[in-house]
């Protein structure tokens, strides 16, 4: 009885907790729509301009925590791969609204999305898995995880990356790492047809590649308690805790754009700051699933996170270039080439095996301090 009423608690003030983060959220989408224009009108006090963007970012990274606590009572109830994936395009959705919300009111941005991209393949695929594979390797020595998962995952990140963020550096139509009309259309069908595919692989004929033997067997367990009903509450609540942060965002890039321009920072800092903003949540969720031996459901949140976002950012961003006639330049700087190409060969490498250790994990973050480093001194 006592672990019921302990449980009956646990419930209860979790349940009190959602629900103050909805109000505090709506509260603040409200304050914003009657205020807003007055408030982002001048910035020119830092002391002001440093409290709003303080309050934006509590939000919508509270909010951002909300989603993701909803997405896992999703994931118990779908198992895997279908609860990461609704985690992982909740997070991307966020993060193509922050770039959108960017883009459209900057008008100077043409090259956010890159940054933003590349940030976060380099946050998840090194920094997020680096200290994952650490932490897990301290604690049990090696995790196991399902090859075939990893290398479906790889297989897709490494030619969508290319296309997107190397390709368009060595056109000869267009300089400057942007691409033609013709380009930018055909870019985007094709990088949208090989995730949809990929989404079908993961989610039919092959999901048993994103699950372990004991992950398999769970779900199977539970697949008779899931009911609609059950499901259909957790998305709602998914949905109101994710609006939120997709309204607040055009007020939060007003205030990032002034806060860039006014401190003379690294134009790439945008992009780190709104990767960091999203996948925080979500790099969270991930180290706690491997501190409980879970190496299987961390590479799907981050090898997911790194395909959703090149696969759903890139037509994103160059369908708004295209409808506003904005510059819109992904090819990246030689440095950064260098650095993903590292990367993904050592994200290769680093999940060739059946198992992973510390060392992986070393290697990997001394790669994410590295390009830590080059954001302020390239």
């Amino acid at each position: 009885m006592h672990w019921r009423r302990k449980a009956i608690r646990a419930e209860t003030t979790k349940t009190m907790t959602g629900a103050l983060r909805l109000a505090v959220a709506w509260a603040t989408v409200l304050a914003f729509a009657w205020f807003g224009k007055t408030w982002l009108g001048d910035l020119s006090q830092p002391w002001f301009a440093g409290g709003l963007f303080a309050w934006l970012l509590a939000v919508i990274v509270w909010s951002a925590f909300g989603v993701v606590h909803k997405a896992e009572d999703l994931a118990h109830r779908l198992g895997e791969p279908l609860g990461t994936l609704v985690l992982t395009l909740s997070i991307v959705i966020i993060e193509v609204a922050l770039i959108s919300a960017v883009m459209l009111s900057a008008k100077e941005a043409p090259t956010l999305g890159r940054d933003t991209m590349f940030a976060v393949l380099m946050i998840v695929l090194n920094g997020v898995v680096g200290l994952g594979l650490l932490v897990g390797g301290l604690r049990h020595h090696q995790q196991s995880y399902n090859l075939q998962g990893a290398s479906a995952f790889l297989s897709v990140i490494i030619p969508l990356t290319t296309i997107a963020l190397i390709i368009p550096n060595f056109t000869s139509s267009t300089a400057d790492g942007t691409l033609t009309t013709l380009q930018a259309v055909t870019f985007s069908v094709f990088t949208l047809a090989l995730y949809g595919v990929f989404l079908l692989i993961q989610t039919t004929r092959h999901s048993d590649f994103f699950q372990d033997a004991d992950e398999e067997a769970e779900a199977e367990a539970g697949a008779g308690w899931t009911s609609g009903g059950a499901i259909a509450k957790h998305v709602i609540l998914l949905l109101a805790n994710v609006v939120p942060i997709v309204l607040l965002a055009k007020s939060l890039a007003v205030i990032l754009d002034h806060g860039i321009a006014a401190l003379g920072a690294p134009s790439a800092l945008g992009g780190v700051l709104i990767a960091a903003i999203v996948f925080t949540p979500e790099a969270i969720s991930a180290l706690k699933a491997i501190a409980r031996n879970e190496l299987q459901r961390a590479i799907n949140l981050c090898l997911g996170a790194a395909t959703s976002t090149v696969g759903l950012t890139v037509p994103a961003i160059l369908t708004i270039g295209l409808l506003t006639g904005q510059t819109v330049v992904l090819g990246l700087k030689p440095t950064e080439m260098t650095l993903l190409a590292v990367t993904l060969i050592l994200s290769t490498q680093t999940f060739s095996g059946l198992r992973t250790t510390v060392l992986e994990g070393a290697v990997h973050l001394v790669v994410f301090f590295v390009y830590l480093v080059l954001i302020f001194s390239p």
